[in-house]
């Protein structure tokens, strides 16, 4: 894994060294186009002043331009007026490429400074990233061996327990925890699937013409026994003139379900836990809202990310479930969102767009994200 990241910020460098190459690059072609111009614009002036010098000979020659002693003094005093603006004209003309010439330079310091910047501003969420997933694979990994390390050990109870007769009630407990493990495995599985699923691009949303307020019943039926176990109150607060619209049921049943096991996981006892549905003029809104410990402000606005946990080091979760049902809520085109107050509970809301009634009739369309 060092290797790894060892190889990754050589890239980094490499591409920042390219990055610089081409703007020094960049600069030598604008110097030489500078000295290439200066070279013609120098010419230039040589060969028009050559020219005017002809022409003044020429002019000089003729009678009328002459005087007793050489040309006229009216003459020479045009051609030192004529003289005196060229020269002003052609200062100007420099000073204004001297100008534009220093704001080029000024223009590509100012890119090549925003291009390291943002390479750095890139090494660093590269690190950040690799330190996250570094982070996540190892509680993965650790989390897996435990339930694997579970499953293995009270397999070899059964086996051994069964052969010795008479131990039917520790041998069904054994199965028990044998199969919560498992549980918990397929849902860590699940979750890695559907987070390789999203990234890919090709999570499916179905949508079919369900029950808003069977759905809701469904989750918290779910929750019933954790939540007795934690002495909290569960309600389901239904729609109260229930109607079917489309939706992928088992997608929001999966959304409900992660908002349910976080708001039951940080609530203390005798707190409360309410699950409500409500349709709406154009949207169906669900929402959670729990008397739990709260989430930080500065935690409300990244929550759904991928790998966050609002407790640091919460090994109770791998911050996978409300990244997965942002992805869900939005296949739908929809919106979800986190209120808080810290120590008074938290309130997590998200939206299903209701099709305008000629279409309601949709079932079966499916849509990926």
């Amino acid at each position: 894994m060092e290797d790894e990241r060892k190889a990754e910020r050589q890239q980094t460098d490499e591409s920042l060294r390219f990055e610089r190459e081409k703007a020094d690059q960049l600069g030598d072609v604008l110097r030489e186009i500078d000295e290439t111009a200066d070279a013609v614009i120098g010419k230039a002036r040589a060969r028009a002043d050559a020219v005017l010098a002809a022409a003044r000979a020429r002019s000089d020659r003729a009678p009328s331009a002459r005087g007793p002693s050489g040309p006229r003094r009216d003459v020479v005093q045009r051609r030192e007026r004529e003289d005196e603006l060229l020269q002003v004209e052609r200062a100007h003309a420099d000073e204004t490429l001297r100008e534009e010439r220093a704001e080029h330079v000024a223009l590509l310091s100012v890119e090549r400074a925003e291009t390291d910047k943002d390479l750095s501003s890139e090494r660093v969420r590269a690190d950040e990233a690799l330190s996250t997933r570094d982070e996540f694979l190892a509680v993965v990994s650790h989390d897996l061996r435990n339930m694997l390390g579970a499953v293995v050990g009270f397999a070899g109870l059964i086996a051994q327990q069964a052969s010795q007769g008479g131990h039917d009630a520790q041998v069904l407990g054994h199965a028990r925890r044998i199969e919560r493990s498992a549980a918990r495995m397929n849902r860590l599985i699940g979750d890695l699937v559907d987070v390789a699923s999203i990234e890919a691009g090709t999570l499916a949303v179905t949508r079919e013409l369900e029950d808003p307020n069977q759905v809701v019943t469904e989750a918290v039926d779910t929750f019933h026994a954790q939540a007795a176990a934690k002495d909290l109150s569960l309600v389901a607060d239904g729609e109260p003139s229930s109607a079917p619209a489309s939706f992928d049921a088992a997608r929001i049943l999966q959304v409900l379900v992660n908002l349910l096991s976080n708001a039951i996981k940080f609530t203390p006892a005798h707190g409360e836990v309410v699950v409500r549905v409500r349709r709406l003029d154009e949207e169906i809104r669900f929402s959670v809202r729990d008397t739990g410990t709260g989430i930080p402000t500065d935690k409300l606005h990244v929550i759904f990310d991928r790998f966050i946990q609002v407790q640091q080091g919460d090994a109770r979760g791998m911050g996978l479930g409300l990244y997965i049902s942002k992805c869900i809520v939005q296949g739908h085109g929809g919106r979800i969102w986190a209120e808080s107050a810290i120590g008074q509970g938290s309130t997590i809301t998200f939206t299903l767009p209701l099709p305008p009634a000629a279409q309601d009739g949709g079932a079966g369309t499916e849509r990926r994200t």
